[in-house]
């Protein structure tokens, strides 16, 4: 199994937090691994994506030009990945924002409204995770446990305490996704 992910969005929504932490729940679920980032050079606001590829096989090279997922948070990631994921692959995005809907026929498209879930929480932080929740509900690609081991080694000590939250995060995602198509 290999599965060539690409995470897309603003700085500022958690896109590299989100990659990292799927990396690490893959790597502790014994599986190759590579998390390759991109951005610009703004704090906030620019944009942000990363690939991570998790595989049983060892992984040639971090950089793809096609995608067996997209998981989509803004218009212009959209505008730029939509047409690079593979035909029968899978499209996730938070709609808001998104003026142009996805329009390909030959992949499986979802939507979670992740911003919205986060305001009515009143938790804008928990953002990524009702995302990365939403995406494994679609492909399970790691277990659960792997997850909150993965929040362990990717965030900082002091922020642990947030671990439960962000699980409860991830079920909002897992209950909340909707297919498009």
């Amino acid at each position: 199994m290999t599965e060539e992910i690409i995470i897309a969005g603003f700085g500022g929504q958690g896109v590299l937090s989100m990659g990292k932490i799927l990396a690490y729940s893959g790597i502790m679920q014994d599986q190759e691994v590579s998390w390759f980032p991109s951005y610009g050079p703004e704090m906030r606001g620019g944009t942000a994506n990363v690939t991570v590829i998790l595989s049983d096989e060892r992984i040639s090279s971090p950089v793809l030009n096609e995608y067996d997922t997209a998981i989509i948070l803004n218009q212009q990631s959209l505008d730029k990945f939509e047409s690079k994921i593979k035909a029968g692959g899978t499209l996730l995005f938070d709609p808001n924002g998104i003026i142009k809907p996805p329009t390909r026929t030959d992949i499986k498209v979802y939507k979670i409204a992740a911003t919205q879930i986060a305001a009515e929480q009143g938790k804008p932080r928990i953002f990524n995770m009702i995302v990365l929740g939403a995406f494994l509900q679609v492909k399970p690609i790691v277990k659960l446990e792997n997850v909150q081991r993965g929040l362990e080694k990717s965030l900082p000590e002091r922020h642990h305490k947030t671990i439960p939250e962000n699980m409860e995060a991830l079920d909002l995602g897992k209950d909340n996704v909707i297919a498009v198509n």
